[in-house]
Protein backbone atom coordinates (compact mmCIF):
# COMPACT_ATOMS: atom_id res chain seq x y z
CA UNK A 1 0.00 0.00 0.00
CA UNK A 2 0.69 3.27 -0.67
CA UNK A 3 1.80 4.79 3.03
CA UNK A 4 2.40 8.89 3.86
CA UNK A 5 5.83 8.61 5.52
CA UNK A 6 5.61 11.55 7.66
CA UNK A 7 8.32 12.14 10.05
CA UNK A 8 5.55 12.84 13.06
CA UNK A 9 8.31 12.88 16.33
CA UNK A 10 11.92 11.53 16.79
CA UNK A 11 12.15 8.42 18.26
CA UNK A 12 13.60 8.21 21.75
CA UNK A 13 16.79 6.02 22.63
CA UNK A 14 15.50 3.29 25.02
CA UNK A 15 14.50 4.07 28.26
CA UNK A 16 13.62 0.35 29.97
CA UNK A 17 16.86 0.45 31.60
CA UNK A 18 16.99 4.02 32.88
CA UNK A 19 13.31 4.44 34.27
CA UNK A 20 14.11 4.61 38.23
CA UNK A 21 17.42 6.25 37.62
CA UNK A 22 15.82 9.20 35.33
CA UNK A 23 12.43 9.68 37.70
CA UNK A 24 14.09 12.13 39.33
CA UNK A 25 15.01 14.74 36.10
CA UNK A 26 12.48 12.86 33.77
CA UNK A 27 8.61 13.60 34.00
CA UNK A 28 7.17 9.93 34.77
CA UNK A 29 3.65 8.54 34.71
CA UNK A 30 2.82 5.33 35.90
CA UNK A 31 -0.61 3.63 34.88
CA UNK A 32 -1.08 1.25 37.59
CA UNK A 33 -2.81 -1.98 37.22
CA UNK A 34 -4.54 -1.15 34.10
CA UNK A 35 -5.79 -3.36 31.46
CA UNK A 36 -4.20 -3.43 28.22
CA UNK A 37 -5.52 -3.00 24.72
CA UNK A 38 -2.26 -2.90 23.13
CA UNK A 39 -4.26 -2.97 19.27
CA UNK A 40 -1.88 -4.89 17.50
CA UNK A 41 -4.05 -7.52 18.01
CA UNK A 42 -7.31 -8.59 19.75
CA UNK A 43 -6.20 -8.93 23.22
CA UNK A 44 -6.82 -7.16 26.27
CA UNK A 45 -3.28 -7.49 28.89
CA UNK A 46 -4.65 -7.60 32.09
CA UNK A 47 -3.35 -6.46 35.68
CA UNK A 48 -0.79 -4.10 33.78
CA UNK A 49 1.62 -1.14 34.85
CA UNK A 50 2.79 1.00 32.42
CA UNK A 51 5.77 3.56 32.77
CA UNK A 52 5.79 6.43 30.99
CA UNK A 53 8.77 8.82 30.32
CA UNK A 54 8.59 12.05 28.78
CA UNK A 55 6.49 11.23 26.19
CA UNK A 56 7.14 7.78 25.21
CA UNK A 57 5.93 4.40 26.59
CA UNK A 58 9.15 2.66 29.09
CA UNK A 59 8.07 0.01 30.61
CA UNK A 60 5.27 -2.62 30.64
CA UNK A 61 4.79 -5.41 32.49
CA UNK A 62 2.40 -7.38 35.33
CA UNK A 63 1.33 -5.06 37.97
CA UNK A 64 3.69 -7.18 40.75
CA UNK A 65 6.97 -7.19 38.48
CA UNK A 66 7.17 -3.21 37.60
CA UNK A 67 8.35 -0.84 40.50
CA UNK A 68 6.94 2.57 40.25
CA UNK A 69 9.43 4.86 40.22
CA UNK A 70 9.93 7.67 43.43
CA UNK A 71 9.00 10.88 42.51
CA UNK A 72 6.18 10.01 39.48
CA UNK A 73 2.84 10.83 38.73
CA UNK A 74 0.43 7.11 39.26
CA UNK A 75 -2.55 7.06 37.61
CA UNK A 76 -4.55 4.15 39.36
CA UNK A 77 -5.64 2.01 36.30
CA UNK A 78 -7.90 -0.63 38.46
CA UNK A 79 -10.70 -1.70 36.13
CA UNK A 80 -9.69 0.57 33.37
CA UNK A 81 -9.15 0.11 29.93
CA UNK A 82 -5.55 1.99 28.48
CA UNK A 83 -5.76 2.43 24.27
CA UNK A 84 -4.17 4.33 21.98
CA UNK A 85 -5.58 7.73 21.13
CA UNK A 86 -7.66 7.70 18.05
CA UNK A 87 -6.71 10.04 15.11
CA UNK A 88 -9.47 12.66 13.25
CA UNK A 89 -7.95 11.90 9.15
CA UNK A 90 -10.39 14.16 8.10
CA UNK A 91 -10.21 17.71 10.10
CA UNK A 92 -9.88 21.32 9.44
CA UNK A 93 -7.98 23.44 11.19
CA UNK A 94 -10.69 26.83 10.49
CA UNK A 95 -8.54 29.19 12.28
CA UNK A 96 -5.45 29.80 14.23
CA UNK A 97 -6.89 32.54 16.85
CA UNK A 98 -5.65 30.95 19.90
CA UNK A 99 -8.95 30.92 21.63
CA UNK A 100 -10.44 29.15 18.41
CA UNK A 101 -7.46 26.97 18.24
CA UNK A 102 -7.59 26.02 21.96
CA UNK A 103 -11.89 24.98 21.53
CA UNK A 104 -10.61 23.19 18.56
CA UNK A 105 -7.82 20.84 20.44
CA UNK A 106 -9.96 21.11 23.44
CA UNK A 107 -12.88 19.22 21.38
CA UNK A 108 -10.63 16.45 19.94
CA UNK A 109 -7.98 15.81 22.88
CA UNK A 110 -11.13 16.23 25.67
CA UNK A 111 -12.53 12.86 22.91
CA UNK A 112 -9.25 10.84 22.87
CA UNK A 113 -8.50 12.30 19.27
CA UNK A 114 -4.18 12.47 19.82
CA UNK A 115 -3.76 12.94 16.17
CA UNK A 116 -5.26 15.23 13.36
CA UNK A 117 -5.01 15.20 9.29
CA UNK A 118 -6.15 19.05 8.01
CA UNK A 119 -7.75 18.70 4.96
CA UNK A 120 -7.21 22.68 3.98
CA UNK A 121 -4.07 23.49 4.75
CA UNK A 122 -2.42 27.67 4.87
CA UNK A 123 1.05 28.89 5.69
CA UNK A 124 0.17 29.44 9.60
CA UNK A 125 -0.88 25.88 10.21
CA UNK A 126 2.85 24.83 9.11
CA UNK A 127 3.73 26.85 12.67
CA UNK A 128 0.79 25.43 14.61
CA UNK A 129 1.97 22.28 14.03
CA UNK A 130 5.17 22.69 15.52
CA UNK A 131 3.96 24.85 17.87
CA UNK A 132 1.95 21.64 19.02
CA UNK A 133 4.69 19.26 18.60
CA UNK A 134 7.09 21.50 20.67
CA UNK A 135 3.93 21.63 23.39
CA UNK A 136 4.08 25.66 23.29
CA UNK A 137 0.30 24.95 22.24
CA UNK A 138 -2.21 22.57 23.84
CA UNK A 139 -2.88 20.72 20.74
CA UNK A 140 -3.18 17.02 18.68
CA UNK A 141 -0.40 16.12 16.65
CA UNK A 142 -1.19 17.81 13.88
CA UNK A 143 -0.45 16.21 9.46
CA UNK A 144 -1.40 19.44 7.34
CA UNK A 145 -2.17 19.48 3.37
CA UNK A 146 -1.45 22.78 1.69
CA UNK A 147 -4.10 25.29 0.16
CA UNK A 148 -6.18 23.08 -2.19
CA UNK A 149 -6.10 22.86 -5.65
CA UNK A 150 -9.07 23.03 -7.42
CA UNK A 151 -10.41 25.07 -10.08
CA UNK A 152 -10.56 27.98 -9.09
CA UNK A 153 -6.84 28.00 -7.89
CA UNK A 154 -4.82 26.20 -10.56
CA UNK A 155 -4.45 27.70 -13.89
CA UNK A 156 -3.41 24.60 -16.75
CA UNK A 157 -1.15 21.52 -16.17
CA UNK A 158 1.97 23.21 -15.45
CA UNK A 159 0.68 25.45 -13.23
CA UNK A 160 -0.97 22.69 -11.17
CA UNK A 161 2.49 20.55 -11.53
CA UNK A 162 4.74 23.76 -10.08
CA UNK A 163 2.02 24.19 -6.85
CA UNK A 164 2.64 20.29 -5.97
CA UNK A 165 6.42 21.23 -5.95
CA UNK A 166 6.29 24.76 -4.15
CA UNK A 167 3.67 22.95 -1.52
CA UNK A 168 6.42 20.03 -1.14
CA UNK A 169 9.64 22.82 -0.58
CA UNK A 170 7.11 24.80 1.98
CA UNK A 171 7.18 21.95 4.39
CA UNK A 172 3.41 20.45 3.89
CA UNK A 173 2.72 16.85 4.39
CA UNK A 174 0.68 16.14 0.97
CA UNK A 175 -1.51 18.37 -1.60
CA UNK A 176 -5.57 18.57 -1.35
CA UNK A 177 -7.34 17.96 -4.31
CA UNK A 178 -10.94 19.87 -4.27
CA UNK A 179 -13.81 19.49 -7.17
CA UNK A 180 -12.96 21.57 -10.32
CA UNK A 181 -9.64 19.90 -11.92
CA UNK A 182 -9.25 19.46 -15.46
CA UNK A 183 -7.97 16.33 -16.73
CA UNK A 184 -4.77 17.63 -18.33
CA UNK A 185 -3.99 19.50 -14.84
CA UNK A 186 -5.53 16.30 -12.83
CA UNK A 187 -2.82 14.61 -14.73
CA UNK A 188 -0.23 16.79 -13.98
CA UNK A 189 -0.74 17.03 -10.21
CA UNK A 190 -0.79 13.23 -9.98
CA UNK A 191 2.51 12.64 -12.40
CA UNK A 192 4.34 15.86 -10.52
CA UNK A 193 3.22 14.11 -7.30
CA UNK A 194 4.12 11.14 -7.59
CA UNK A 195 7.79 11.69 -9.23
CA UNK A 196 9.09 13.88 -6.33
CA UNK A 197 6.79 11.53 -3.69
CA UNK A 198 4.36 14.10 -2.45
CA UNK A 199 1.21 12.14 -1.27
CA UNK A 200 -2.26 13.75 -2.66
CA UNK A 201 -5.30 12.83 -1.39
CA UNK A 202 -9.40 14.55 -1.26
CA UNK A 203 -11.81 14.92 -3.86
CA UNK A 204 -11.47 12.63 -7.21
CA UNK A 205 -11.95 15.51 -9.85
CA UNK A 206 -15.00 15.00 -12.64
CA UNK A 207 -13.07 15.10 -15.47
CA UNK A 208 -10.98 11.90 -14.50
CA UNK A 209 -13.20 9.59 -12.70
CA UNK A 210 -12.56 7.24 -9.48
CA UNK A 211 -10.42 4.37 -12.13
CA UNK A 212 -7.96 6.81 -13.27
CA UNK A 213 -7.28 8.32 -9.90
CA UNK A 214 -6.66 5.15 -8.69
CA UNK A 215 -4.34 4.51 -11.97
CA UNK A 216 -2.30 7.53 -10.25
CA UNK A 217 -2.42 5.99 -7.19
CA UNK A 218 -4.25 8.46 -5.35
CA UNK A 219 -2.74 8.37 -1.51
CA UNK A 220 -6.36 8.68 -0.03
CA UNK A 221 -9.53 9.17 -1.74
CA UNK A 222 -12.13 10.60 0.58
CA UNK A 223 -16.02 10.74 1.31
CA UNK A 224 -15.50 7.26 -1.33
CA UNK A 225 -16.09 10.02 -3.63
CA UNK A 226 -16.26 9.18 -7.35
CA UNK A 227 -17.27 5.63 -6.49
CA UNK A 228 -20.64 5.84 -6.66
CA UNK A 229 -20.30 7.20 -10.01
CA UNK A 230 -17.99 4.28 -11.14
CA UNK A 231 -20.72 2.11 -10.13
CA UNK A 232 -23.07 3.41 -13.06
CA UNK A 233 -23.55 0.88 -15.88
CA UNK A 234 -21.92 1.54 -18.97
CA UNK A 235 -23.72 4.71 -20.88
CA UNK A 236 -25.98 5.40 -18.05
CA UNK A 237 -25.39 9.16 -16.63
CA UNK A 238 -27.50 8.90 -14.07
CA UNK A 239 -30.15 11.80 -13.48
CA UNK A 240 -28.25 13.61 -16.02
CA UNK A 241 -25.12 13.69 -14.93
CA UNK A 242 -26.84 15.32 -11.69
CA UNK A 243 -26.12 13.23 -8.50
CA UNK A 244 -26.37 15.23 -5.39
CA UNK A 245 -24.17 15.12 -2.82
CA UNK A 246 -21.28 12.86 -3.43
CA UNK A 247 -23.60 10.79 -5.91
CA UNK A 248 -26.15 9.83 -3.81
CA UNK A 249 -29.43 10.20 -6.11
CA UNK A 250 -27.37 7.88 -8.14
CA UNK A 251 -28.02 4.84 -5.78
CA UNK A 252 -31.12 3.29 -7.39
CA UNK A 253 -29.01 2.96 -11.12
CA UNK A 254 -26.09 1.83 -9.31
CA UNK A 255 -25.00 -1.95 -10.73
CA UNK A 256 -23.98 -3.23 -7.06
CA UNK A 257 -21.79 -6.70 -9.28
CA UNK A 258 -19.36 -4.18 -10.09
CA UNK A 259 -18.27 -3.07 -6.39
CA UNK A 260 -15.90 -6.46 -6.47
CA UNK A 261 -14.09 -5.19 -9.26
CA UNK A 262 -14.34 -1.45 -7.73
CA UNK A 263 -12.49 -2.73 -4.74
CA UNK A 264 -10.05 -4.83 -6.29
CA UNK A 265 -8.91 -2.06 -8.20
CA UNK A 266 -8.56 0.00 -5.27
CA UNK A 267 -6.72 -2.69 -3.32
CA UNK A 268 -4.56 -3.07 -6.80
CA UNK A 269 -3.37 0.70 -6.60
CA UNK A 270 -2.73 0.75 -2.45
CA UNK A 271 -5.18 3.79 -2.27
CA UNK A 272 -6.83 4.50 1.07
CA UNK A 273 -10.06 5.57 1.86
CA UNK A 274 -10.99 8.22 4.63
CA UNK A 275 -15.10 7.45 4.13
CA UNK A 276 -16.61 10.29 6.85
CA UNK A 277 -19.38 8.00 6.53
CA UNK A 278 -21.44 9.74 9.49
CA UNK A 279 -21.08 13.06 6.96
CA UNK A 280 -22.93 11.58 4.31
CA UNK A 281 -25.75 9.38 6.51
CA UNK A 282 -26.66 11.88 9.02
CA UNK A 283 -27.38 14.72 6.27
CA UNK A 284 -29.61 12.20 4.05
CA UNK A 285 -31.18 9.99 6.70
CA UNK A 286 -34.14 9.67 7.97
CA UNK A 287 -33.03 11.18 11.70
CA UNK A 288 -35.84 14.14 13.09
CA UNK A 289 -33.93 17.53 12.84
CA UNK A 290 -35.24 17.85 16.79
CA UNK A 291 -32.81 14.62 17.66
CA UNK A 292 -29.89 16.42 15.43
CA UNK A 293 -30.50 19.58 17.94
CA UNK A 294 -30.47 18.10 21.00
CA UNK A 295 -26.96 16.18 20.50
CA UNK A 296 -25.22 17.21 23.58
CA UNK A 297 -22.55 18.25 21.55
CA UNK A 298 -24.22 20.94 19.81
CA UNK A 299 -23.46 23.38 23.11
CA UNK A 300 -20.06 24.22 21.67
CA UNK A 301 -21.90 25.13 18.62
CA UNK A 302 -23.42 28.61 18.31
CA UNK A 303 -27.06 28.75 18.24
CA UNK A 304 -27.18 30.43 14.35
CA UNK A 305 -24.59 27.62 13.28
CA UNK A 306 -26.92 24.87 14.29
CA UNK A 307 -30.06 26.57 12.54
CA UNK A 308 -27.90 26.56 9.59
CA UNK A 309 -26.90 23.04 9.67
CA UNK A 310 -30.78 21.93 10.09
CA UNK A 311 -31.82 24.13 6.91
CA UNK A 312 -29.04 22.57 5.07
CA UNK A 313 -30.36 18.68 6.18
CA UNK A 314 -33.82 19.89 5.28
CA UNK A 315 -33.01 21.18 2.12
CA UNK A 316 -30.85 17.93 1.49
CA UNK A 317 -34.30 16.20 2.25
CA UNK A 318 -36.30 18.28 -0.41
CA UNK A 319 -33.79 17.68 -3.20
CA UNK A 320 -34.92 16.66 -6.25
CA UNK A 321 -34.40 12.78 -6.22
CA UNK A 322 -33.98 11.93 -3.50
CA UNK A 323 -36.41 10.33 -0.98
CA UNK A 324 -36.27 8.30 2.07
CA UNK A 325 -36.13 5.25 0.10
CA UNK A 326 -33.20 6.51 -2.18
CA UNK A 327 -31.63 7.77 0.62
CA UNK A 328 -31.73 4.21 2.61
CA UNK A 329 -30.06 2.38 -0.31
CA UNK A 330 -27.30 5.04 -0.82
CA UNK A 331 -26.31 4.44 2.84
CA UNK A 332 -26.89 0.49 2.34
CA UNK A 333 -24.69 0.59 -0.65
CA UNK A 334 -21.73 2.82 0.63
CA UNK A 335 -21.79 0.27 4.02
CA UNK A 336 -21.78 -2.27 1.66
CA UNK A 337 -18.56 -0.87 -0.25
CA UNK A 338 -16.81 -0.16 3.06
CA UNK A 339 -17.28 -3.63 3.93
CA UNK A 340 -15.93 -4.84 1.16
CA UNK A 341 -12.97 -2.67 0.92
CA UNK A 342 -11.96 -3.53 4.47
CA UNK A 343 -12.43 -7.20 3.55
CA UNK A 344 -10.52 -7.15 0.13
CA UNK A 345 -7.25 -5.64 2.53
CA UNK A 346 -8.09 -2.05 1.15
CA UNK A 347 -6.71 0.65 3.67
CA UNK A 348 -9.13 2.71 5.58
CA UNK A 349 -8.81 5.35 7.68
CA UNK A 350 -10.99 7.22 10.53
CA UNK A 351 -12.21 10.20 9.73
CA UNK A 352 -15.68 12.14 9.81
CA UNK A 353 -14.71 15.99 8.44
CA UNK A 354 -15.11 17.94 11.56
CA UNK A 355 -16.00 20.88 11.51
CA UNK A 356 -18.69 20.23 9.35
CA UNK A 357 -22.44 19.96 9.04
CA UNK A 358 -23.66 18.35 12.45
CA UNK A 359 -20.16 16.96 13.02
CA UNK A 360 -18.40 18.67 16.33
CA UNK A 361 -14.98 17.65 16.56
CA UNK A 362 -13.99 14.96 18.65
CA UNK A 363 -17.87 13.97 19.33
CA UNK A 364 -18.13 13.06 15.20
CA UNK A 365 -15.02 10.82 15.20
CA UNK A 366 -16.69 8.42 17.83
CA UNK A 367 -20.28 8.48 15.64
CA UNK A 368 -17.58 7.79 12.73
CA UNK A 369 -16.43 4.63 14.88
CA UNK A 370 -20.63 3.97 15.21
CA UNK A 371 -20.70 4.10 11.16
CA UNK A 372 -18.25 2.09 10.79
CA UNK A 373 -19.79 -0.70 12.99
CA UNK A 374 -22.73 -0.33 11.42
CA UNK A 375 -21.70 -1.23 8.36
CA UNK A 376 -20.63 -4.82 9.45
CA UNK A 377 -16.87 -4.11 11.03
CA UNK A 378 -16.19 -5.34 14.85
CA UNK A 379 -15.48 -2.94 17.19
CA UNK A 380 -11.68 -3.79 17.47
CA UNK A 381 -11.52 -3.60 13.46
CA UNK A 382 -12.98 -0.04 13.67
CA UNK A 383 -10.84 1.08 15.98
CA UNK A 384 -7.82 -0.43 14.42
CA UNK A 385 -8.73 2.29 11.46
CA UNK A 386 -8.18 4.67 13.67
CA UNK A 387 -4.66 3.31 15.81
CA UNK A 388 -2.49 1.14 14.04
CA UNK A 389 -3.77 1.84 10.10
CA UNK A 390 -2.90 5.50 10.91
CA UNK A 391 0.36 4.74 12.19
CA UNK A 392 1.24 2.47 9.30
CA UNK A 393 -0.21 5.29 6.76
CA UNK A 394 2.23 8.09 8.60
CA UNK A 395 4.46 5.49 9.31
CA UNK A 396 4.53 7.08 12.58
CA UNK A 397 5.48 5.76 15.95
CA UNK A 398 2.47 5.52 17.29
CA UNK A 399 -1.00 3.58 16.78
CA UNK A 400 -0.33 0.73 19.67
CA UNK A 401 0.77 0.00 23.17
CA UNK A 402 3.89 -1.19 23.39
CA UNK A 403 7.63 0.09 24.57
CA UNK A 404 9.15 2.95 22.64
CA UNK A 405 5.89 3.74 21.14
CA UNK A 406 4.64 7.69 21.28
CA UNK A 407 2.82 7.57 24.81
CA UNK A 408 -0.56 9.31 22.77
CA UNK A 409 -3.05 7.26 25.25
CA UNK A 410 -6.52 6.71 26.51
CA UNK A 411 -7.56 5.36 29.61
CA UNK A 412 -11.17 4.17 29.45
CA UNK A 413 -13.90 3.04 32.22
CA UNK A 414 -15.29 0.43 29.87
CA UNK A 415 -13.82 -2.12 27.47
CA UNK A 416 -13.68 -0.85 23.87
CA UNK A 417 -13.89 -4.09 22.31
CA UNK A 418 -16.90 -4.97 23.77
CA UNK A 419 -18.60 -2.08 22.32
CA UNK A 420 -17.03 0.67 20.51
CA UNK A 421 -18.77 3.26 22.32
CA UNK A 422 -17.07 2.55 25.54
CA UNK A 423 -14.08 4.68 23.61
CA UNK A 424 -16.35 7.52 24.65
CA UNK A 425 -16.13 6.45 28.35
CA UNK A 426 -12.79 8.38 29.09
CA UNK A 427 -10.97 9.00 32.69
CA UNK A 428 -8.05 10.63 31.05
CA UNK A 429 -5.70 11.21 27.83
CA UNK A 430 -2.19 11.08 27.61
CA UNK A 431 -0.71 13.42 24.71
CA UNK A 432 2.88 13.29 24.13
CA UNK A 433 3.22 11.67 27.50
CA UNK A 434 1.59 13.91 29.13
CA UNK A 435 -1.06 13.17 31.69
CA UNK A 436 -4.63 15.44 31.49
CA UNK A 437 -7.17 13.62 33.67
CA UNK A 438 -11.05 14.16 32.98
CA UNK A 439 -11.41 16.74 35.62
CA UNK A 440 -9.44 18.74 33.42
CA UNK A 441 -10.80 17.71 30.56
CA UNK A 442 -14.37 18.62 31.52
CA UNK A 443 -12.79 21.80 32.89
CA UNK A 444 -11.50 22.73 29.44
CA UNK A 445 -14.88 21.80 27.99
CA UNK A 446 -16.64 24.57 29.83
CA UNK A 447 -14.64 27.03 28.92
CA UNK A 448 -16.00 26.48 25.30
CA UNK A 449 -19.85 25.98 26.09
CA UNK A 450 -21.85 28.13 23.76
CA UNK A 451 -25.23 27.05 24.35
CA UNK A 452 -26.86 25.49 27.93
CA UNK A 453 -30.63 25.20 26.25
CA UNK A 454 -29.40 21.39 25.46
Amino acid sequence: MHMMKIELSKIALPVIGMVIASAAIADTTVIVNVNVVPMASEVVLGQQTVVVVDDKIAQIGHVDSVPVPKGSTVVDGTDRYLMPGLAEMHAHVTSTDPDRVDRMSTLFVANGITTIRGMLGRASHLKLREQFESGAVFGPRLVTSGPSLNGRSVSGAADASRQVREQQAAGYDFVKIHPGLSGDEFSALAKTANEIGMPFAGHVPASAGVRQALQYKMTTIDHLDGYFAALLPAGNSGSGGFGGFFDVMLAGALDANEIPGIVAATVAAGTWNVPTEVLIEQLIDDTPLAELERRPEMRFISAATVQRWLAEKEAQSNERGLNPEVAALAIDLRRRLILELHKAGAGLLLGSDAPQTFNVPGFSTHRELDALVAAGLTPFEALRIGTVAVATFLGSNGGTIATGKDADLILLDANPLENVRNSERIHGVMLRGRWIPATELKARLERHVVQTNQ
